[in-house]
């Protein structure tokens, strides 16, 4: 009975650095087509905005209704409750002035042809980052008097795991935003399966 013959030990260390040299090509062309890619496509800014200031319009109204109503009793129920009265009002505008400066100066959006960046905060201010590429979903809605002033609110779901949901309130021209991210993501989507596909 012939036995077959053992392979020399000469001739394995040679099989694992084949098999270790393909792998790190393939690794060094992966590289290079990345950073091709990357070098050859710059970041370039779609899209900024904020809070805009029609979207507060229906408050704006409703307290200047509330605040002739405070002043009408008032003067029905003659001088002593003026004081009071103009106490109400100025402090009523002075709440709804806050919530107003703190929407307009505390939110500010960003979306590049890579990235959509939110920042939150006056004083101290958050930065965060969510990828296109992330996002699995864009919607937005509008009530009544929004969409008579082409406002609305955008939703944003995904799988970044800090951000999975993002509502964006009080953007003017939101349909044309909503759009806009919704196409850069499947653009995004698109390109990257067709460079996975020809590695």
């Amino acid at each position: 009975m012939n036995a077959t013959p053992e392979p020399s030990p000469s001739n394995r260390p040679l099989q694992d650095s084949d098999s270790n040299s393909a792998n790190s090509q393939f690794a060094k062309q992966v590289a290079e087509k990345r950073a091709g890619q990357e070098n050859s496509e710059p970041e370039e800014t779609l899209w900024k905005g904020g809070y805009s200031p029609r979207a507060m319009l229906g408050m704006w109204l409703g307290v200047s209704i509330v605040s002739i109503a405070i002043f009408v009793v008032a003067a029905i129920y003659q001088l002593p409750t003026i004081p009071i009265a103009i106490g109400c009002v100025v402090g009523m505008w002075v709440i709804v002035g806050c919530i107003y400066a703190y929407r307009r100066l505390g939110f500010h959006y960003e979306l590049t042809t890579q990235r959509f960046i939110h920042q939150v905060g006056l004083l101290s201010r958050r930065t965060d980052r969510v990828e296109v590429i992330d996002i699995d979903d864009v919607s937005f809605h509008q009530g009544p008097v929004q969409r008579l002033l082409g406002v609305g609110s955008i939703d944003i779901t995904g799988s970044d795991r800090t951000h999975p949901q993002l509502i964006m309130r009080g953007i003017a021209d939101v349909k044309r935003v909503a759009s806009l991210i919704d196409d850069i993501r499947r653009k995004e989507r698109k390109k990257r399966s067709l460079h996975i596909q020809s590695m």
